[in-house]
């Protein structure tokens, strides 16, 4: 069997089970960084935006950072750290993150332009960078062979994973769309976002570190345990 199937499930069983923890997290960053956003580009004019197109960024790594370190803390099946140890623990990784996912959007659009199917294969390939950066310890050029060789071997698994993401994330947008156009446009965008981000972000953080965690495990021979399952420590239903 391969060690992608039943990922998604996991993923979901997970959110559900600590779903408070992650949407804490990925709120409140979402929602300071879209107000410093918004008040730079009504005040700041050409340079506010950069200023807040630069924060944006900023901002998403350090979310994956966070969420990672949230996914990573609650495998032993409880909350160990809070919003403020979590936000702490991930600050070390933000530039490496920053500068990681900078490279690998830079390589990834160009292999989309050139003939899509090169920008599939490195965002695939690719995807696991955060985890192998913050899990890992793998440095920020390390990070992209990491990725690589974890990924090798069930690419295609982990291909079709993500397309079914994707389309789980374009349904929810457009609903939520759907549901902010009432609004004035400023505020509806700024509503679309921070919901957006806040609900769909943990789950796509939850999916990347558990195929993280399961292809490591695969190729050095093992069985990725479900995370928080009976028999995982500090899981419900374990002897203590």
């Amino acid at each position: 069997m391969s060690p992608v199937t039943g990922v998604l499930r996991e993923a979901w069983d997970l959110y559900e089970r600590f779903a408070g923890h992650f949407l804490v997290i990925a709120f409140v960053i979402y929602i300071v960084t879209a107000i410093v956003v918004a008040i730079l580009t009504a005040f700041g004019g050409v340079a506010g935006e950069f200023v807040g197109v630069l924060i944006n960024f900023i901002a998403g790594a350090l979310v994956q950072s966070a969420l990672v370190t949230a996914v990573q803390d609650v495998r032993d099946g409880r909350v160990d750290l809070d919003l403020r140890q979590t936000v702490s623990a991930a600050l070390p990784f933000v530039l490496p993150v920053a500068g990681a996912s900078a490279l690998a959007g830079i390589g990834i659009a160009a292999g989309l332009v050139l003939l899509i199917v090169p920008g599939l294969i490195l965002l695939t390939f690719w995807s696991l960078i955060v985890p192998c950066i913050v899990i890992g310890r793998t440095g920020p050029i390390h990070c992209f062979g990491e990725s690589w060789r974890t990924v090798r071997g069930w690419a295609w698994n982990v291909f079709g994973v993500y397309v079914l993401v994707f389309l789980m994330w374009i349904a929810f947008a457009f609903v939520v769309g759907l549901l902010s156009v009432v609004l004035p446009r400023t505020a509806g965008n700024f509503v679309s976002t921070v919901v957006t981000g806040t609900l769909a972000a943990p789950y796509l953080a939850l999916v990347v570190t558990l195929l993280y965690h399961r292809l490591t495990a695969a190729h050095q021979g093992e069985q990725a345990p479900w995370l928080g399952a009976p028999g995982t420590p500090g899981a419900p239903g374990t002897p203590a």
